[in-house]
C-alpha cells in the first residue's frame, strides 16, 4: 500500500517520518513549502508537485494542515482522482462540521474517509507518541488503524464522521482551562515568594496534580517559549470550541475565559509562541 502525505508542519514532518520509518512501501509527500517536502525525501520519500500528485499515486492519503479552509480546499482540489481505490485521513484539527462536508464530498467519488486528530505535541509526534481520536465507519477504522499506529500509541475510535474532532476539540478546550488555572494559581502563589518548581512540587502532594503542569514547569520558570504547540494553534481549536458548545446550546464560562486569554496572546503578538506563554497574559505582560 502506497501512502502520501500532505502537510509537513511542526506535527506533520515527524509524523509522516515515522511513517517512512515503520512503512515497509513508499511514501509520497507534499508541503506548499518546498523545502520541507525535500527534507522528507532526504529520510526516504517521494516529493510531488501538488496534493493532487500525492493522491494520483497513492492508495491511502493522509493530510495534516492548519485550519478548516485548508481541509476543504486540499480535497475539493483530490477530488476529480478519487475513486473506491482510495482511503483518505485528514489529520488536522478543524471544525467538526466542516470535517462532515468534506467526508460527504469525499465518499460521493467511492473513496473512504475518516477524521483523525491527534493530541500530545512535537516531542510526541517525533517519539510516534500521539494520541489519536478517529471519526468514521468501522470498516475504514480498521483499515487506518495500521498506519496510525505508525504515528501514536493510543488509537480510538469515537463513532462516525466528524466525531474524533469533537473529541479532540472537547480534550484541548479542557487543557485550556487547566492551564489557566494553572497560570491564575501560580501567579497568585508568586505573588507571595513561591516559585513555580516550589509551587509545582507542592502541588503534585495533592488532587490538583496535572500533565500541563508537569510537563511546563521547567519552561514556565526559565521563561523558554519555545514552541511545541503554538499560542495561534491552541486560539484557533479554543474558538473551534466556542462555535461547537454555542451550536449545541451548551453554557462553557470556563472557556470563555480561556478564548478572551487567547485573544489577548494574539493582539500581544504572542501567536508564534508555545502555549505556555499565556502565562505572560496572565500576569499582565
Amino acid at each position: 500500500m502506497k501512502i502520501g502525505f500532505i502537510g509537513l508542519g511542526i506535527m506533520g514532518e515527524s509524523m509522516c517520518e515515522n511513517i517512512i520509518k515503520k512503512h515497509d512501501d513508499t511514501v509520497y509527500v507534499y508541503d506548499v513549502v518546498p523545502e520541507k517536502a525535500a527534507l522528507l525525501e532526504s529520510k526516504g520519500a517521494v516529493a510531488c508537485g501538488s496534493n493532487r500528485e500525492v493522491a494520483e499515486k497513492a492508495d491511502m492519503i493522509i493530510s495534516m494542515v492548519p485550519k478548516s479552509e485548508h481541509s476543504r480546499a486540499v480535497y475539493q482540489e483530490l477530488l476529480p482522482v478519487l475513486d473506491e481505490t482510495k482511503t483518505c485521513i485528514d489529520m488536522s484539527t478543524i471544525d467538526p462540521s466542516v470535517s462532515v462536508e468534506i467526508s460527504e464530498m469525499v465518499k460521493k467519488t467511492g473513496a473512504a474517509f475518516a477524521d483523525a486528530p491527534v493530541v500530545k505535541s512535537k516531542p510526541a509526534a517525533i517519539a510516534g507518541k500521539l494520541g489519536i481520536y478517529v471519526g468514521g465507519d468501522e470498516a475504514t477504522y480498521e483499515k487506518i488503524r495500521p498506519i496510525l499506529l505508525y504515528m501514536g500509541e493510543n488509537v480510538i475510535r469515537m463513532g462516525g464522521n466528524g466525531k474524533g474532532l469533537v473529541m479532540k476539540i472537547c480534550h484541548n478546550a479542557l487543557v485550556s482551562q487547566i492551564q489557566n488555572g494553572v497560570n491564575e494559581t501560580s501567579t497568585l502563589a508568586a505573588a507571595n515568594g513561591i516559585d513555580i518548581l516550589t509551587f509545582a512540587e507542592a502541588i503534585s502532594y495533592g488532587g490538583g496534580q496535572n500533565f500541563y503542569l508537569d510537563s511546563k514547569k521547567a519552561p514556565i520558570a526559565a521563561e523558554d517559549w519555545t514552541t511545541a504547540f503554538s499560542i495561534e494553534n491552541m486560539h484557533k481549536d479554543v474558538h473551534i470550541c466556542r462555535n461547537l458548545a454555542e451550536e449545541c446550546g451548551v453554557a462553557m464560562p470556563g472557556e470563555e475565559n480561556a478564548v478572551r486569554v487567547y485573544d489577548e496572546a494574539m493582539e500581544k503578538g504572542y501567536g508564534k509562541e508555545d502555549f505556555c506563554a499565556t502565562i505572560k497574559v496572565v500576569r499582565g505582560e
